[in-house]
């Protein structure tokens, strides 16, 4: 089959162990990153197989019109960026582990240094450094404070795992049965919503993006946080309303983020607001970018491509795909 693997920047895909899995099939891998529908028609009008490195590229009607051989997409986690109406019209079946038994440790630590960087200004204090300054101002210490885990899942457990090993008293607010394994696992829940954004030192987000979630975190929530109090977010930016943050951070409330998504990626604007912000750390959605990451997320999506090869998808996300093949 005729294999194509978009937005592999650093041409890392080739490199790994699981890479093995796709001896035999005729694979193409894209290092840039390109939404021109017209040229991305071009690269792919031979492709059976495409795999897509998270939401990196919009795959939408225009283009899979385009696509008369395309008969699978690969890819792990969730798909906001795919049109699987579309894909289901058009016969091209979706692939995607969610993953629900293996936490992405690379995030959770990713989340971490987040923190530790933004509560002790630490880009802000090389920066300094590097300008021939020497220190610039006082962090804050983690111990003793309310580290707030906006939902409870493979992820955010592991992050409130990190909070306790630092000393923090750790808060959770979650669906129903979240906030119940959370309390299982020994961590207290916030009475309601709006206590968990005024009583938390740190929130940091860790939600799939779906419909029940997309702007889940509102301007009032935010307007309720500390003056001293960091907000971070590792998981998806839609997941607060657009524009909310800009406009909380200028308030004062909260006092500080530290983001690592990004309502449109890739950012180029270096006058995205969020990067012109003393009190905000950005960093270009690299949480689950680590060599160890890529191995467990890349045998997901190869391991879906060669059942696909054997007959028997797995991971389908638009089954009626199967029926419309079957005619």
């Amino acid at each position: 089959m005729k294999i194509s693997i978009l937005d592999d920047y650093h041409d890392t895909v080739r490199t790994l162990a699981c890479f093995n899995r796709l001896a035999g099939h005729d694979v193409t891998i894209w290092n840039d990153h390109v939404q021109d529908v017209d040229i991305l028609a071009e690269r792919l009008r031979d492709a059976t197989v495409l795999v897509l490195i998270r939401e990196r590229t919009q795959i939408r009607a225009p283009l899979l019109e385009r696509l008369p051989k395309l008969k699978l997409i690969s890819q792990r986690s969730v798909y906001p960026h795919i049109d699987v109406d579309a894909c289901t019209r058009l016969g091209i079946i979706v692939s995607s582990s969610q993953h629900a038994g293996t936490p992405s440790y690379a995030t959770a630590e990713m989340t971490w240094g987040l923190i530790l960087a933004a509560m002790r200004k630490i880009p802000q204090q090389m920066a300094s450094l590097q300008s021939g300054s020497w220190q610039i101002g006082v962090g804050t210490t983690l111990r003793g404070k309310t580290l707030g885990i906006y939902g409870y899942g493979r992820i955010g457990s592991v992050v409130a795992g990190y909070g306790r090993a630092f000393g923090m008293n750790v808060l959770v607010w979650a669906r129903s049965s979240s906030l119940a394994a959370a309390r299982t696992d020994g961590y207290a829940a916030a009475t309601s919503k709006e206590a968990f954004f005024a009583e938390c030192d740190v929130i940091s987000l860790h939600m799939r993006l779906v419909p029940a979630t997309r702007h889940i975190v509102t301007a009032g929530d935010l307007a309720r946080m500390k003056p001293t109090a960091l907000l971070v977010n590792t998981s998806r930016a839609p997941l607060i309303e657009p524009d909310a943050l800009v406009t909380a951070l200028r308030a004062g409330r909260p006092g500080m983020a530290a983001i690592d998504v990004y309502e449109q990626e890739p950012v180029r604007d270096t006058a995205h607001p969020l990067l012109t912000m003393p009190n905000v750390v950005c960093t270009p959605h690299i949480g689950y970018v680590t060599r160890e990451e890529y191995e467990v997320q890349f045998t997901d999506i190869f391991d879906q491509i060669v059942a696909y090869a054997a007959g028997a998808p797995v991971n389908v996300v638009n089954p009626n795909v199967l029926k419309v093949a079957a005619r």
